[in-house]
């Protein structure tokens, strides 16, 4: 028995293939072409169709708070029980099935024969629950998996690193998709449009959870991670750790940072810069296309605690100069938007693979805890991006309070949210990662690389 365990070990001490890298990358790829069309057309469509920018932040807000819930619960019952691959298969189909309503016709007003605005933003709200529900089934049983598919730290980050990559992959999916449809349905309304997007998105996301689940191995079917010889991990223990609240903070700012700028990056090229319409899909598309380019560069690299820290910096101060740029750039000189979102895809990629690697750090050995802990975290990240939406956005419909901004600032709501508060939260999450007491392992190159 001792044999056979020390066996699985071994096995899991192995760096992981590139075949089995990528098919697990491939697992969020539905989960991230809703969400990026969550965070980039909610707001945008729901003030199209009449409701005002409260009611289109209750709505977004109803879905982040029901996101953040369910993570707690479902990250302590995937400790209780494992089988992530089937909670995935689960969580994708409740994403497929909702995600349609969140861009379709409000279901209440058809049953009750009314289109009363707070009938309409509660129909909105349930189905943006229910959506936000199965997308955080999805996220934790993903994001867990990491640790028990390998314990090899080069791999690990290398599995972070390719779902990143995926990441930028959908959402360049979605900017096609929707300049494809956009163009070739100009004629007909927007509701059908946006449903279009939809069933679209969701089509190509099915297709590479099906590939996930395929090339993708239940992590009990190499090692026992939910090992039931094995105690639990009580929440306390890591209550009691500092480190524990180091990442959670250092996670939830670079989550802050990615969403905040993502939902607000339309409205500023817009509204703020003056620039084309067309502007709207090649901004965003440049900066995840830098995103993807420096995500897959990272994948090859040799990892240590000090590089990780080193590396989340690095992308910490690319976001503050960014931030910078993006609050004082006069509309005149809009063009150099295009330098500033190179950056941007940059510092998001380097910020964004190194705080969820150091999750892993934080884990450790201690896999009959880290559904929890991918859960707890992620609780507090959905909550606090849904706290910070809803209140920049209903700022930004008070005509009374954009107009005291400009008098006291001089910048309006939507440039002090896109370059300041990402400024902010990155300087923040620089300080705090520069304090953290990284535990070092030994790194091992992958079997093959990414890149070969």
């Amino acid at each position: 028995m001792r044999d056979s365990e020390s066996s699985d070990d071994a096995q899991l001490d192995e760096p992981l293939g590139r075949v089995a890298i990528l098919s697990y990358g491939s697992g969020h790829m539905l989960n991230d072409i809703t969400s990026s069309c969550w965070f980039t057309y909610l707001l945008v469509f729901l003030t199209d169709l009449g409701l005002s920018p409260g009611d289109a932040a209750t709505v977004m807000l109803s879905g982040q708070l029901a996101d953040g819930f369910t993570t707690i619960f479902v990250g302590e019952l995937m400790d209780r029980f494992g089988h992530f691959k089937l909670w995935h298969a689960g969580g994708s189909i409740l994403v497929a099935i909702s995600f349609s309503s969140v861009f379709g016709s409000c279901v209440p007003c058809k049953l009750m024969g009314t289109n009363s605005s707070t009938l309409e933003t509660v129909g909105y709200s349930t189905f943006a629950a229910i959506f936000n529900v199965g997308w955080a089934v999805t996220q934790v049983a993903h994001m867990s998996m990491v640790n028990c598919m390998s314990s090899n730290p080069t791999s690990r980050v290398s599995l972070v690193s390719c779902r990143n990559a995926f990441t930028m992959v959908a959402n360049l999916s979605l900017y096609g998709i929707a300049l494809l449809i956009f163009t070739l349905l100009q004629s007909v309304n927007v509701l059908v449009q946006y449903r279009w997007i939809a069933y679209v998105s969701i089509s190509l996301g099915c297709c590479f959870v099906v590939i996930f689940l395929v090339g993708t191995k239940e992590p009990g079917s190499i090692r026992h991670c939910m090992d039931k010889s094995l105690s639990r991990i009580s929440w306390a223990y890591w209550f009691k750790k500092v480190l524990y609240y180091q990442v959670a903070l250092v996670y939830t700012l670079t989550r802050l940072v990615t969403n905040v700028s993502q939902a607000f990056l339309a409205f500023y090229v817009i509204n703020d810069l003056e620039m084309d319409q067309y502007s709207k899909a090649l901004v965003p598309a440049i900066i995840y296309i830098c995103s993807l380019i420096v995500s897959v560069i990272l994948q090859e690299t040799r990892w240590s605690s000090w590089r990780l820290k080193l590396y989340f910096s690095a992308g910490a101060v690319l976001w503050i100069l960014s931030g910078l740029g993006i609050v004082f750039l006069p509309s005149r000189m809009h063009n150099l938007m295009y330098a500033i979102s190179t950056i941007i895809g940059a510092a998001n990629a380097l910020m964004t693979v190194t705080s969820i690697s150091m999750e892993g750090v934080l884990v450790g050995e201690d896999l009959n805890g880290c559904a929890f802990v991918y859960g707890s975290l992620s609780f507090v990240d959905k909550v606090s991006c849904g706290v910070a939406l809803y209140v920049l956005e209903s700022y930004q419909g008070s005509t009374k309070i954009r107009s005291n901004l400009g008098t006291v600032f001089g910048y309006s709501v939507t440039r002090l949210g896109l370059g300041l508060v990402p400024a902010v939260c990155s300087l923040l999450s620089a300080i705090v990662a520069y304090t953290m007491d990284l535990p070092d392992t030994r790194r091992r190159p992958l079997v093959e690389p990414l890149l070969a």
